[in-house]
């Protein structure tokens, strides 16, 4: 993937916008844990309502800039086109700095009670939690999210026969994000209306749309990495986002619970609530999929960092987090307390944040003309992100399994001070992890805007890539990952996934309710440190199999055709009877780890190149030099 139309150059400005919005963000998530720990810093001056909500409200617009920047980046790829008429691009830009030195302005008179009433309408503030924004705001986000839309679909080919799933899967979702946040302006009096119309925009807006247009920018991303075939991402990225649309749109209904609609709610939304990891799980295995393919290893693995970890964290914190607070019991002890701050932080930074940060390693990557850039800075980050939010999100679980019990179990008095000491460790735990987060986000800002520096010349990117060396044994942590070990470590993940779950069903025992904790506790106690161990460990397994390969990758293409290769004649072998296969086959299992050799056929190889998969897997590269008409020549090279 390389920069082929002038315009794809705008979505730079996007990139540094979303970068800077991204530092305000965390450093109002940095002063809400402070604030948790001395619950009287800026107490009358900068309240934490407030301080919540630009923190809350500042994450959506970061990632939606980082979403326009990503879709300017690949939409003129996908489209074979440019961005036109480049200044509504501009435009669309100075849109966004527009709403949020509006908010700046507006979201504080929450704390003064102003709102700006007009008639039944805010058109300051509203104070709705997720939709803090008056009126104002939500027009000029109305009006940004069609600019959006439009310059997205004129990219797109004219003749909607000529459009394929990822195209269809951008669309829906641009589309959406217009369709969907109408609903904010929708004026109510009934408050169960009001959060009917909330919920509707929180659930399908994000959860819904948002995730479509997740699924089909890491499909097409990874498709031009790894060389995948077009038909079998967008394969993966229909059903992927079929299954976002079938049970999301009744999942929708987990909302509903406790907010005066009909009892039937509780039936339907815990059902279809339950199936909407489903496509989480797609996206995930299709991650290992295309991982898998490719003959020439990637120019920047830092990208492929974050887009795996948003596909993870789109698993665990969307999926797993949100399983186990789906269901009607559980939500009912569950719903407004730190567990749901741990979903949530998991399922919007984690999916989505590092999605938009890992393009955005690309295009910058792109756009400053780098060809391969030191990144073990970005590496770094990477890790400090993931340790730093997973360490968050384990401080909320422990300090939500807390709550719940002297909240809502013991009734204790919130606003008098009676819960802090019980959750004070949590705070402190939440403290120290956000602090670490913050030092990787400072850390990645950083890394984007000056990665010229660290630019790799063509001489010395030849020089280390010549210092890889073949190798005669493997590691266990830097072998390929089977399908069935990436199996195993999903179905690990959700078996804690649904020890958690259990232990918040717990809370219904009559034995708790009476007041003995003992059973959630231990339950939760061995839950939640679990799953975030295992994926951590999960991550680390896969990540250090992705970097053997890609080392392998780049020793075996540094075999010449010239005489370092070994030629295996399989012409004057039977077509029939497997001699031919078993001959490259022999070949192959006296090859050490990066070597490899040449294939002469007077016949098409693809029968030989189905035998090996079956029996190696992934184990082996396959890059066809010559095809025909008089012979063929398929390099055959070993992998971990």
């Amino acid at each position: 993937m390389e920069i082929k139309y002038n315009s794809q150059r705008l979505a730079y400005p996007f990139f540094v916008s979303m970068l800077i919005l991204f530092a305000l963000q965390i450093g109002f998530g940095l002063l809400l844990a402070l604030i948790q720990m001395d619950p009287d810093l800026l107490k009358g001056t900068f309240n934490f309502n407030v301080a919540r909500a630009f923190h809350l409200n500042l994450a959506i617009v970061w990632i939606v800039t980082g979403f326009i920047g990503t879709i300017l980046f690949v939409g003129p790829i996908l489209g074979q086109r440019d961005v036109r008429p480049r200044w509504l691009a501009i435009l669309l830009l100075i849109a966004i700095w527009i709403v949020v030195l509006w908010s700046i302005a507006t979201l504080p008179l929450a704390q003064v009670g102003i709102a700006g009433w007009v008639g039944n309408t805010p058109w300051l503030q509203q104070g709705m939690e997720f939709l803090e924004g008056g009126r104002v705001t939500d027009i000029l986000l109305f009006i940004g999210f069609g600019i959006f839309a439009y310059l997205t679909l004129v990219m797109f080919p004219k003749k909607v026969k000529r459009w394929n799933e990822l195209h269809w899967g951008l669309a829906i979702g641009v589309v959406g994000l217009v369709g969907v946040w109408v609903f904010t302006m929708i004026p109510t009096k009934e408050l169960d209306l009001q959060e009917y119309f909330r919920w509707y925009v929180v659930h399908y807006w994000v959860e819904a749309v948002w995730e479509i247009i997740h699924i089909t920018l890491i499909g097409f991303l990874l498709a031009r990495f790894f060389g995948a075939d077009d038909k079998e991402v967008g394969f993966a990225v229909f059903w992927g986002i079929s299954l976002v649309v079938l049970s999301g749109l009744i999942g929708n209904s987990h909302h509903y619970f406790w907010i005066g609609t009909p009892a039937f709610w509780q039936f339907w939304g815990s059902l279809f609530s339950a199936l909407e990891p489903l496509p989480l799980i797609f996206c995930i295995w299709h991650v290992y999929l295309d991982e898998k393919h490719g003959v020439t290893p990637i120019k920047n693995r830092a990208a492929f960092y974050f887009i795996f970890g948003s596909a993870l964290f789109e698993s665990v914190g969307a999926g797993v987090l949100g399983f186990t607070m789906t269901m009607a019991y559980a939500n009912l002890w569950e719903h407004g307390t730190w567990l749901t701050a741990a979903h949530g932080h998991m399922a919007l930074f984690g999916a989505f944040g590092l999605l938009v940060i890992g393009a955005a390693y690309e295009a910058v990557r792109q756009i400053k003309g780098i060809n391969r850039f030191k990144d073990g800075m970005s590496k770094l980050s990477f890790w400090m992100l993931f340790v730093g939010l997973s360490g968050i999100v384990g401080s909320f679980a422990f300090g939500g399994t807390k709550q719940i019990y002297v909240y809502r179990i013991l009734g204790l008095d919130w606003w008098g001070h009676q819960i802090r000491p019980a959750m004070s460790q949590a705070r402190v735990l939440l403290g120290v992890f956000a602090f670490l987060f913050v030092l990787g986000g400072i850390i990645v800002i950083y890394d984007l805007l000056t990665l010229k520096d660290r630019a790799i010349s063509e001489t010395n990117q030849k020089l280390l890539d010549s210092k890889l060396q073949t190798r005669g044994t493997i590691s266990w942590w830097r072998r390929s990952m089977t399908q069935f070990e990436f199996a195993v470590w999903l179905s690990g993940i959700w078996l804690f996934g649904l020890i958690v779950t259990a232990g918040v069903f717990s809370f219904n025992l009559h034995s708790v309710r009476l007041g003995d904790p003992t059973i959630p506790y231990i339950i939760l106690g061995i839950g939640y440190p679990g799953l975030l161990i295992i994926t951590l460990v999960f991550a680390h397994r896969f990540l250090m199999a992705f970097e053997q390969r890609q080392d392998l990758l780049q020793v075996v293409q540094n075999f010449s055709v010239g005489g370092q290769l070994q030629i295996v004649d399989i012409r004057n072998k039977a077509e029939k009877g497997g001699e031919r296969e078993q001959l490259i086959l022999d070949t192959f299992n006296r090859l050490s780890y990066g070597e490899a050799f040449m294939v002469l056929s007077d016949r098409e190889t693809g029968c030989q190149h189905h035998t090996l998969h079956k029996i190696l897997g992934t184990t082996f590269a396959w890059e066809v030099l010559e095809a025909g008409p008089q012979q063929w020549k398929v390099k055959v090279g070993k992998l971990n």
